[in-house]
């Protein structure tokens, strides 16, 4: 997605979510309200993000040309920060641009949620390289493979999707056992980052962060 797709889509959503903050929800004495259900959560964080990386790429006085603006938003090569997962494949990320900018007010350690955002976003992914391994698994891999495009009674009787249905829960449990760490610290950031963005959202004050600040 380009960059002023990007913006124009979180404004979209900073719109939707500052109705939600005002029609109320769980709150406390220092703490706006909250949104009850996971999606609503979920854009509250995205629209103060995009609040963030707003004020940045004003700051940077990013107007022209496009280019600028997509180093401005997602940062210079060459990528400060990688996580190899267990299905092989390695995922980058730069710490320059004003993306990395909003992840570290909101997260706090930009480091840590790329890791368990990354890690908790391909667990499924790694479950189905686990099923992979499976001898079961592989053959009607090759019983399905073996049958003509569009025969729909042999691939049901390769027994491949019966057999993924059954094995790939057992799975995906034992990638999420393998990385409890990062779950936690995935809910634990993510929780953090629902406080700062209602609070951002409210135009309540933030307690004191070092590291960079929002421009």
């Amino acid at each position: 997605m380009s960059a002023a797709r990007a913006r124009g889509a979180g404004r979209t959503v900073a719109a939707a979510v500052l109705t939600v903050l005002l029609a109320g929800g769980c709150a406390g004495p220092q703490q706006p309200a909250l949104p009850a259900s996971a999606q609503a959560r979920s854009d509250l964080i995205k629209a103060a993000q995009q609040v963030l990386v707003d004020r940045c790429m004003t700051a940077r006085g990013t107007a022209d040309p496009a280019a600028s603006q997509e180093d401005a938003l997602f940062g210079t090569d060459p990528a400060e920060l990688e996580v190899t997962l267990a299905t092989g494949h390695t995922v980058r990320t730069h710490t320059d641009g004003c993306l990395a900018q909003a992840h570290r007010y909101l997260y706090g350690d930009q480091a840590r949620w790329f890791r368990a955002e990354v890690t908790v976003n391909n667990l499924r992914p790694e479950a189905q390289a686990r099923l992979k391994q499976d001898p079961r698994y592989r053959a009607a891999l090759a019983r399905r493979a073996a049958c003509s495009e569009g025969d729909t009674r042999c691939a049901r009787e390769s027994g491949l999707d019966d057999l993924r249905a059954r094995l790939e829960p057992a799975r995906l449990d034992a990638a999420r056992a393998a990385h409890r760490e990062d779950i936690a610290t995935y809910e634990r950031l993510r929780d953090r980052a629902l406080h700062r963005a209602a609070r951002l959202l409210a135009g309540r004050p933030t307690p004191h962060q070092k590291g960079p600040a929002p421009s």
